[in-house]
């Protein structure tokens, strides 16, 4: 190629970055490539790592390590000097060797959190950039953060592992736990390296994921490339890119685009407390919004008839039926079975009628938001926990209220100070529910403590509890609020061995099962969504409610029976709050001076411990293995749990 070639090449360059420029400027933002050295002192590192020569993306090279020239170019390193320059003469005499012959030799940089700045060769960034270059050859050395709680850095420590393994770049999530769950998504295990072939099918499927992506919107996209893909997997799998065009794959962005909104989000959980006003709404809101009748369908990963928990929403199913009349109608589907007919049994009751329909076991999420994006106008909801999805809701209760006064009625009523406490899963809501029996416990016997054992884990802990002397256990809570009986809730073992009930929470899936369809039926279900709040909402209603209660053993004593019927009705009025005053974790911390009231995001959260607790939270590798899915779907610590590899 000639010069003179050339040097028309360069002036549609300056042309590019005199136009980057300018649009910086207008809209008030720096202009020029980032200087590292601005904003991070290189001496601070924790250390460094020579990571030899690297093909870098090109949309990673950021910047430059220090000022130097970086004067001459614009944002995207487009030329900005004038062409009688002795910059403009070199950069032309770089483009004719490039076109001629390729530029070999690698530029030297530096990487900082995931991003490159060029110590040397930023002539060859630019040439190559105005060349659409994909990548360039770089001799790296990375410089590790100060380790601290700040997401990015935690997040980008997790990358380092990710990095080990694939020794990809460019595959980057907003907060901690992103890469678990793209491990996770893949079926690939977090130990394992991947060979060539698998790092290139990545590769290949994450750059046509990419390119939809970044079609989609002209603006600055509201997620990381990587929070975008996870929002994609949550319906999709990986080998669906395969099989979508371009127009295909944009069409399914666009329709979980709500939930790409939200994915960088460290709240993306809207929590509702209580259910909302029943008030109608005007003429034109009832006539867009308002139907005269609702089929609803019960979707059951097991059978009524086996598993209480199943009995439990079936009552509340045929509550429906009882308050509502000839104006609802509901039919069950029960064996759904997850990753197999689940899905298709949802459909089904869609093609029979069904207007709402609830899934009432957390692993029954992936199936309900599968057929959402199929049937888009039926209400479908779920009962889980702090599930990021935008198109459908879930649901649960505040169980933790019932077990402070169930707390309160064993520390009134055990004859010594342990008290044996059976933890299900250590999921979310579970800890809360621990630590409020404890603080109930506290109240009424203030040396009295919870001895913490899991029916998650090998072992029997009722066989323990026996020879550690305890008699007073708080087992598995009360399915359905019909009858309380000596397998569930807190009761006293007696010397002759005999059980005497105490109480236990209870759900009382009837009442917000009618307050959610009523919502529909008088037209305010939307209204219970802020119109102006992207994030997914999440129903965790409490005693106020209805849809919580405790029963009473029938051998309480009438003092205590007192007392626990005082808590209710405070817990009702909203007069009393079980993480009201001094609390104190295990290892010393004061979570509350007794200054302030806990978020529900807190208590929801809560993956701690009261002083008076002796126990732990499990880790992931301890668990049989019947408790892992859930822990998976809503373990407070699933953000850290390692990927479970899929064997093929």
């Amino acid at each position: 190629m000639s010069r003179q070639q050339a040097s028309e090449e360069y002036s549609r360059a300056l042309r590019l970055g005199t136009r980057e420029y300018k649009d910086a400027v207008n809209r008030g933002k720096d202009p020029y490539p980032r200087v590292l050295e601005d904003f991070f002192d290189p001496a601070k590192a924790e250390g460094t790592q020579y990571l030899g020569q690297v093909e870098i993306p090109m949309e990673l090279i950021a910047g430059t390590k220090t000022q130097g020239r970086v004067n001459a170019f614009s944002k995207g390193f487009y030329p900005l000097l004038d062409s009688n320059t002795e910059f403009a003469q070199k950069w032309i005499t770089l483009c004719a060797a490039h076109l001629e012959e390729g530029i070999r030799d690698p530029i030297e940089c530096v990487e900082y959190l995931g991003r490159f700045y060029v110590v040397e060769g930023n002539k060859r960034v630019s040439v190559l950039h105005f060349y659409d270059a994909p990548q360039v050859p770089g001799v790296v050395t990375r410089l590790l953060p100060p380790k601290s709680e700040d997401p990015a850095v935690k997040t980008y420590y997790e990358f380092l592992d990710f990095y080990k393994l694939t020794g990809i770049y460019g595959v980057y999530f907003t907060n901690p736990g992103g890469y678990t769950k793209l491990f996770t998504a893949l079926g690939k295990a977090e130990t394992e390296p991947w060979s060539d072939v698998e790092r290139q099918a990545f590769k290949a499927g994450f750059t046509y994921f990419k390119e939809a992506y970044h079609t989609i919107s002209s603006a600055q996209l509201p997620a990381e490339d990587g929070d975008a893909l996870l929002a994609f997997l949550n319906i999709y799998s990986f080998a669906d890119l395969k099989t979508k065009t371009q127009t295909e794959l944009i069409a399914a962005l666009r329709t979980i685009w709500q939930d790409v909104q939200i994915a960088s989000r460290p709240d993306p959980v809207s929590v509702s407390t209580q259910p909302g006003g029943q008030e109608k709404e005007g003429l034109l809101g009832r006539i867009l919004s308002k139907p005269n009748r609702l089929k609803v369908a019960f979707v059951n990963e097991r059978d009524p008839e086996t598993s209480a928990w199943c009995r439990a929403h079936e009552l509340g199913r045929l509550h429906l039926e009882q308050v509502f009349g000839g104006t609802v109608t509901t039919k069950a589907y029960n064996e759904a079975r997850p990753g197999i007919d689940a899905e298709a049994k949802i459909g089904k009751a869609v093609e029979e009628g069904a207007d709402v329909v609830f899934t009432t076991t957390p692993p029954l999420v992936g199936a309900s938001l599968r057929a959402a994006v199929h049937y888009p106008n039926v209400r479908i909801l779920n009962c889980s926990v702090d599930m990021p999805y935008t198109r459908i809701r879930t649901y649960y209760c505040r169980i933790y209220e019932a077990k402070f006064i169930t707390g309160a009625i064993a520390g009134a009523m055990s004859r010594e100070d342990r008290v044996g406490y059976v933890g299900s899963y250590p999921i979310f809501g579970v800890p809360a529910g621990i630590n409020a029996f404890a603080l109930g416990l506290r109240m009424t016997n203030p040396g009295g403590r919870v001895v913490l054992r899991w029916s998650c884990l090998p072992g029997n802990p009722m066989e323990e509890f026996q020879k550690m002397g305890i008699h007073t256990v708080s087992n598995r809570d009360v399915p359905t609020p019909e009858r309380l009986t000596h397998e569930f809730g807190t009761y006293l073992r007696e010397e002759d061995g005999s059980l005497t009930s105490l109480g236990s929470p209870c759900w009382n899936w009837g009442r917000f099962y009618e307050n959610v369809v009523r919502s529909i039926l008088v037209g305010t279900w939307n209204k219970q969504k802020d119109s102006s709040d992207p994030r997914a909402l999440n129903y965790w209603w409490g005693m106020d409610s209805g849809v919580v209660d405790v029963l009473l053993g029938d051998n309480l004593p009438p003092g205590v029976r007192r007392l626990a019927e005082i808590l209710r009705q405070g817990l009702i009025d909203g007069r009393l709050d079980p993480f009201a005053g001094l609390i104190r974790a295990q290892d010393g911390r004061i979570i509350n001076d007794g200054q302030r009231t806990l978020s529900p995001d807190e208590i929801l959260h809560m993956d701690w411990l009261c002083d008076n607790v002796e126990g732990e939270i499990p880790g992931f590798d301890q668990f049989l293995d019947m408790a892992r899915n859930m822990v998976r779907l809503q373990g407070v610590y699933r953000e850290s749990i390692p990927a479970e590899k899929v064997t093929t």
